[in-house]
């Protein structure tokens, strides 16, 4: 396709806009249910119509309304035809900032001012941040006044409100901060994130995360699906994605069960994708202790330390599980070798499980940790004056407090032995203890008095710890040691509290912002543009075909749970699997800069790139 084709297409895929793309959890469905069966697409016929080679954008040609036929129809929506823009002569004054080559962007999951305020106390000096102190973010999503992590990571990363459990898809309805109407085009679009943006202007990128990589916060700025807990499909985005270094758990969502990667066989993948073995193929060292990671010399890393979710900072093993500081030096000694710099996501994602199960020690535990990886990233920057830090919290959670009910009439006398004396005595989290436990969950008494420090256990705590779902111990042994100290909470879930953020480096924030704001922060700092990136990353293809003359395309699911879109031009066949950067033509494999989506409505994106490939293919 030459400039002047391009640049058509360009202007008129401009107006589908940066917010054009969705996800689907196809990818999920019963392998079982697997029949070998087509869905058509799009069908375009265009005898000798060619790409339009002027600058003004013509009407598309005709399509035929296209159905997929297959036992479940579904009727595809053709997008109606826009007129381009009146261009505008006006040249914009443009005040010369330093921009930043490379951008640290680091997020304690649930820290709400309550939570560092007990982590000082607890430290008995400062925190890192509180030198970087900036401001304030409203929290709140599309449709809520307390927002899930799954919507705040996709304001961050994509400059987007979204709603509950979507993870970088455009919100299906918008309540605030005004009630506005989503035209169901625009629904579940997958959304560029600043991080894709950065990879395709040159960067190398990562992402680090406690959880499993596939969590909320770390999907959101590396994947596009209608509901968080898709995590097969986000770790085969993520794999695709060509990430430098990721670091953090989730072995279990990359393979398939078994004794090759000691996963138990309820566990792992039901789609006979072995990721690990993609990642091999691809040229990544696997890196699966802390020696290991340490040690490597590799410029592309994907450290799996733990099947699901690592350990809290305070229970983990340090010879098997790098602590978050660890895994953020290393993220940026490779990374800062790339000349066009790089972006790193971290999170310290455990501060939020800590506070839904109002664990004071889990808290302090892991914004401590969190801290320290702060400080990783704050040095790096002060040597390196190119590089943005900004530091955030998604949301509050539990509603921790300084003081409660019991301290009604004693809190202008309370010394601080009163908060920290309780808490200086654990050796472990809550989570922490359950695995000291007997598995009848006979040495309770012992077990917390020796690592919890608490030595008059009531009958009606100890049944209330014996009777606790496996996995839930902490839910019971936080609140036991809460009421201990001087500490109150008001839930087990999140709140819709403003949270403080911090910054340092050229074009760092300050003042009150909200949250979508920093998407478009970080790629002004970087240079970059979050639209131009939609628009070269998800093109919906009932568009985008239409430009390639004589093209048909058909959603291929013979294998239900690895869904292909087929591309045919005469006798060019193109092969897209979705979820992957692959594109196959006649034999040929290229590797796209950014992956084929199928959305939550059946449309189909996939990178422009992909169509200029297809167009000039013989």
């Amino acid at each position: 396709m030459n400039n002047k084709s391009r640049k058509a297409v360009n202007l008129l895929l401009s107006l589908v806009l940066s917010l054009s793309v969705l996800v689907s959890p196809i990818t999920e469905l019963n392998v079982n249910a697997a029949t070998a069966t087509t869905k058509k697409v799009t069908t375009v016929s265009q005898k000798s119509k060619t790409v339009p080679k002027k600058t003004t954008v013509k009407k598309p040609a005709t399509t035929k309304k296209s159905t997929i036929t297959s036992k479940k129809q579904v009727a595809v929506k053709p997008q109606t035809p826009v007129k381009p823009p009146v261009p505008n002569n006006v040249k914009p004054v443009v005040q010369e900032v330093k921009k930043a080559k490379n951008v640290i962007f680091m997020l304690g999951d649930g820290m709400g001012i309550s939570h560092t305020t007990l982590a000082r106390w607890y430290k008995g000096s400062n925190l890192t941040m509180d030198e970087i102190t900036a401001g304030i973010i409203r929290t709140y999503s599309a449709e809520s006044i307390i927002t899930d992590s799954a919507p705040a990571s996709t304001a961050f990363a994509t400059g987007v409100k979204s709603n509950d459990k979507l993870i970088g898809v455009y919100p299906e309805k918008i309540e605030l901060p005004s009630k506005k109407t989503v035209d169901e085009k625009e629904a579940y679009k997958p959304l560029a994130t600043v991080l894709e943006a950065a990879k395709i202007n040159g960067k190398a990128t990562g992402i680090v995360s406690t959880s499993q990589v596939q969590h909320a916060s770390p999907a959101g700025f590396t994947s596009h699906v209608p509901h968080r807990e898709l995590y097969y499909d986000i770790a085969m985005q993520q794999v695709y994605q060509g990430l430098d270094v990721v670091f953090g758990g989730g072995k279990q969502y990359l393979v398939p069960g078994g004794e090759k990667y000691n996963i138990p066989d309820d566990k792992g993948r039901k789609d006979g994708n072995d990721l690990i073995q993609e990642l091999k193929n691809m040229g990544y060292a696997i890196v699966e202790d802390s020696k290991s990671m340490k040690e490597t010399n590799a410029n592309k890393i994907w450290g799996l330390f733990s099947d699901d979710a690592m350990d809290f900072d305070k229970d983990r093993n340090p010879e098997k599980q790098p602590s978050l500081a660890e895994m953020t030096k290393k993220a940026i000694d490779v990374l800062s070798k790339d000349k066009d710099g790089f972006f790193l996501f971290v999170e310290g994602s455990e501060i939020d499980w800590a506070s839904h199960a109002n664990d004071p020690v889990g808290v302090i535990s892991d914004v401590l940790a969190f801290d320290n990886a702060v400080k990783v990233a704050l040095d790096f920057a002060k040597s390196n004056k190119d590089t943005l830090v900004i530091v955030v919290s998604d949301h509050d959670n539990g509603g921790l407090s300084i003081g409660s009910k019991k301290t009604d009439s004693t809190y202008p006398s309370l010394p601080l032995a009163s908060l920290l004396e309780p808490l200086k005595k654990a050796k472990v989290t809550g989570k922490g203890i359950e695995k000291l436990l007997d598995e009848d969950r006979s040495n309770i008494v012992e077990v917390m008095k020796e690592y919890f420090g608490i030595e008059d256990l009531t009958a009606e705590e100890i049944e209330a710890i014996k009777k606790a779902p496996a996995g839930k111990v902490q839910y019971v042994v936080g609140p036991i040691i809460s009421s201990r100290s001087t500490i109150g909470w008001t839930t087990t879930g999140h709140t819709g509290n403003d949270v403080v953020f911090y910054s340092y480096g050229p074009c760092a924030p300050k003042g009150t912002l909200e949250n979508y704001q920093f998407a478009k922060i970080m790629a002004d700092a970087m240079g970059i543009d979050l639209e131009d990136a939609n628009d070269e990353l998800f093109v919906d293809l009932e568009t985008g075909i239409q430009y390639i003359p004589g093209a048909e395309a058909e959603l291929n699911v013979t294998d239900m749970a690895n869904p292909v879109v087929e591309i045919t031009k005469g006798k060019i066949k193109a092969e897209l699997p979705v979820n992957t950067n692959i594109l196959k033509i006649n034999g040929k494999v290229y590797r796209l800069k950014g992956l084929t989506i199928l959305s939550k409505s059946e449309r189909v994106y996939l990178p422009l790139e992909a169509l200029d490939i297809i167009y000039d293919a013989k």
